[in-house]
């Protein structure tokens, strides 16, 4: 499975968020662009779309910057997903041909079993500072 840089660089900013999610605290997005190395400008696109999909809340003005909207424990990777790379978890399988509807039928399978896998993993998670780089799926 290949991953986009959106999503790498959206794992790495909520993981960021919810090392430093403490009560109403917020980074800048300056912190946020150089401790990930993330483009400025291409970050703030990013937490703009995280922000609509209910990830991220922000607050303006000089003390302002941006904050998991949630707990990090209650974001799951699906739901990053769901947000950024939406394509990403679809399903599009025709039924054309004689083994069309075997193959779709596979196809919901592996879908269903990715998306169950995806549940299984949190922003928390991800933001573990020992990261062993070791998931059970």
């Amino acid at each position: 499975m290949k991953a986009s840089l959106k999503l790498e660089y959206s794992l790495r900013v909520l993981a960021q968020l919810a090392r430093r999610n403490k009560g109403n605290t917020v980074t800048r997005i300056e912190e946020l662009a150089k401790l990930e190395a993330i483009p400025q400008n291409y970050l703030v696109q990013l937490l703009n779309e995280l922000r609509e999909g209910g990830l991220v809340d922000s607050r303006r003005g000089k003390a302002g910057g941006y904050r998991l909207a949630r707990n990090a424990e209650d974001i799951s990777i699906k739901q990053v997903l769901e947000v950024v790379e939406p394509d990403l978890i679809s399903t599009k399988i025709t039924l054309k041909g004689n083994s069309g509807p075997q193959v779709a039928s596979l196809w919901r399978e592996l879908s269903k079993r990715f998306e169950k896998s995806m549940n299984g993993f949190t922003v928390a998670q991800l933001a573990q500072s020992e990261a062993s780089g070791d998931w059970e799926i």
